[in-house]
């Protein structure tokens, strides 16, 4: 049957794989993969050879087309990342989209994402929040922090190691020493950790600690 389905991986325990996902891998025709030599390994682990096809940010555009006409000529196709849910701060959207313009059924299963354990463990208010993915690198970052000065719900952020503690000051700068916030890194592996604190105690912390691995940055929202 014809179809696209958004297979969440682990973000690091590969014990963390439900038992759809790896019934989907095992029925579909062909594997979109972030990175095939990642997925590969997974695939491996859970004993599942399938044809697998790079799918990333570098050639999504150009895929399309292809992807396409072989969903229409009635192919079951399964997307998956690097880690986590596809679409969230991954590859993804642009596929969705063109398939549900040509009338190609799309679904996507539940699984694992980074932020929600995130958000859970920092210990700040969750009930509403927002979820920004990677701020700008350059041209903009400023400018949306400002925009963000005001806003009242918890807000998250995905983060590199090299840039957290660059982008911890000018948190500072935009919102004070004082905002409560949390730093998750490597969540459901080995070396998980969270830190929690207030932006200063933050900063200190993390000019101790280099910071390594995956990061997700949960900030409080505007008290007034």
């Amino acid at each position: 049957m014809s179809k696209l389905v958004l297979v969440p991986t682990p973000i690091g325990n590969l014990g963390d794989i439900t038992l759809r996902a790896i019934e989907v891998l095992r029925k579909v025709d062909l594997v979109l993969a972030e990175d095939t030599r990642k997925s590969g390994i997974l695939m491996k682990h859970l004993d599942i050879s399938k044809p697998m096809q790079p799918f990333h940010k570098f050639n999504e555009h150009r895929s399309l087309a292809h992807l396409l006409n072989r969903l229409q000529e009635g192919n079951s196709i399964a997307l998956v990342t690097d880690a986590g849910t596809p679409s969230i701060s991954d590859p993804g959207f642009l596929l969705v989209r063109a398939c549900i313009e040509h009338g190609i059924d799309v679904e996507t299963l539940p699984g694992p994402t980074a932020f929600v354990p995130a958000l859970v463990n920092s210990g700040l208010p969750s009930e509403r929040f927002v979820f920004e993915g990677f701020l700008p690198r350059k041209k903009g970052r400023s400018s949306r922090l400002r925009e963000l000065s005001h806003e009242k719900r918890t807000m998250i952020f995905y983060e590199s190691p090299g840039r957290l503690l660059k982008t911890l000051r000018q948190l500072y700068e935009t919102f004070g020493p004082e905002r409560k916030a949390s730093v998750s890194r490597e969540l459901t592996k080995i070396h998980e950790e969270t830190v929690r604190g207030s932006i200063g105690e933050l900063i200190a912390h993390f000019e101790e600690v280099v910071p390594r691995g995956e990061i997700i940055l949960v900030l409080a929202g505007h008290p007034g």
